[in-house]
């Protein structure tokens, strides 16, 4: 079972084997942030924690933050993530979301930023109220994927330099993996290391994921798991 943590009084994380989500309360309704790796009752803990009506956003449709997805009819994330959603057998009713639309919790404001590249359709959340954007796994200090289907390298350069026009709207991130939390300048610092690998200035080294052999590059803040084969 994920472990349940207060960050405060109106916010939780759940650590769930190396990944976590987030519920996010406002005065009218709350948001569960992903459902984790292996907690299919995550919308049960949610329950537990507030009497609000408890919504569900995606950040995004890997499999290891979608494990208790099946206990919503409607989820909240972006069209272009659907693909994802279905191959990883998603069910429910998609509400798309879109970079500018609000999710209004009841005094706390969640606006949606576009950040494909990890999957086509990553999004953060910008909690306006406590300035913390909730990044999904597209800005962490752990082991970034993006080698298989749906990843974009170039897209995700040009998502992170999106990201970057937000500077000074929040103070905090807080990431899907790695340390809780990060700091805005880890976005910057990330752009540089993505493109490091695209212009072949960095080498990576061979690792075994899951059964596959993929180039892990290593940086001081972060590390970027790609194809072996994968023309860059």
């Amino acid at each position: 079972m994920a472990e349940t943590i207060m960050i405060k009084e109106d916010t939780w994380r759940f650590e769930d084997e190396g990944v976590r989500f987030f519920l996010l309360c406002g005065s009218e309704r709350a948001a569960l942030v992903d459902t984790g790796m292996n907690t299919p009752d995550a919308r049960k803990l949610a329950e537990g924690l507030t009497d609000l009506p408890v919504i569900l956003i995606n950040t995004h449709a890997d499999r290891d933050h979608i494990s208790g997805n099946a206990a919503f009819d409607e989820i909240y994330m972006s069209s272009e993530e659907e693909d994802n959603y279905r191959h990883n057998n998603g069910t429910g009713t998609i509400i798309p979301v879109k970079e500018g639309d609000v999710i209004e919790l009841g005094g706390r404001a969640l606006r949606i930023i576009d950040l494909p590249g990890h999957t086509p359709g990553s999004i953060a959340l910008l909690d306006e109220k406590y300035r913390v954007l909730i990044a999904g796994d597209s800005v962490q200090d752990g082991k970034i994927f993006m080698f298989g289907t749906y990843r974009d390298l170039d897209r995700y350069i040009d998502s992170l330099t999106h990201l970057l026009e937000y500077d000074g709207q929040f103070d905090e991130i807080y990431a899907m993996h790695g340390t809780i939390p990060v700091k805005p300048d880890l976005t910057g610092k990330l752009i540089e290391g993505a493109r490091q690998i695209r212009s072949g200035e960095v080498e990576g080294s061979e690792v075994e994921i899951f059964g596959k052999k993929v180039l892990h590059y290593g940086f001081p803040y972060a590390g970027f798991l790609m194809e072996c084969t994968k023309e860059l």
